[in-house]
């Protein structure tokens, strides 16, 4: 295994971009347009070429770019994205878990120190936690050879009928709309029952066996991701 890079506050940004790409890449590690990025990352598109063109050309190329044609990430710029998504779902899952974080406060934490932890620190907080596989929101953790379970779920808002479904996962972008789901028993592992799933009529869903329809926003039900139920 190639040895990993410990990482600075000069890099900070650095690991932000590649975070970005492997997210906007999807699965399919699809090719990512910098006006994706932009908006992603909320800066400007002449600052997302001049990083790209920084990265692709760095003496250890982090990205693949062509201009107009978006970029890839490289196979050293995919190791180093996976190790950054390591830390953070493990400090995500260490401040829930151990310190008693509320769900919803626990990625703007991990977030500031997802850049700084030592390998040694990363090792002692997997093994204190029994080397978990899912964080909080029931996102995949990559493993120390980065390497990362794909999710086979849909989101709410592509569910095309109504039916009976676990929650395999939440978004952990917005603390609010995590609230809100959390105060209406929307969590990972939850039974959740589609009662009205249109972008015309609105989103509604009940909780394991409650008959009380929890109404959702499509954005809100676009941070949902279902897996089909077993029982």
């Amino acid at each position: 295994m190639p040895p990993r890079r410990q990482a600075n506050r000069n890099s900070e940004s650095v690991d932000n971009y590649l975070k970005a790409i492997l997210s906007l890449g999807g699965v399919e590690h699809r090719r990512v347009t910098s006006t994706a990025l932009a908006g992603h990352l909320g800066v400007a598109p002449a600052s997302v070429t001049n990083m790209l063109q920084k990265l692709a050309s760095a003496p250890t190329p982090m990205v693949e770019y062509e201009r107009h044609r978006g970029v890839q990430l490289s196979a050293d710029g995919k190791r180093r994205a996976l190790e950054i998504v390591r830390h953070h779902r493990l400090i995500e899952t260490f401040l829930y878990e151990v310190l008693d974080y509320p769900i919803e406060e626990v990625h703007e934490e991990a977030e500031r120190l997802e850049h700084f932890i030592s390998e040694r620190f990363e090792e002692r907080i997997a093994a204190k936690l029994g080397h978990p596989r899912i964080d909080p929101h029931g996102h995949s953790i990559p493993t120390m050879e980065g390497e990362m379970t794909e999710p086979n779920s849909v989101p709410l808002t592509e569910v095309l009928q109504g039916g009976t479904f676990v929650i395999d996962s939440v978004s952990d972008r917005d603390a609010h709309t995590l609230r809100e789901l959390k105060a209406s028993g929307i969590r990972p592992g939850a039974q959740l029952r589609v009662r009205k799933n249109t972008p015309a009529e609105g989103y509604s869903v009940s909780i394991g066996r409650s008959s009380r329809a929890v109404g959702l926003s499509r954005e809100a039900a676009g941070d949902i991701r279902l897996v089909p139920s077993t029982k």
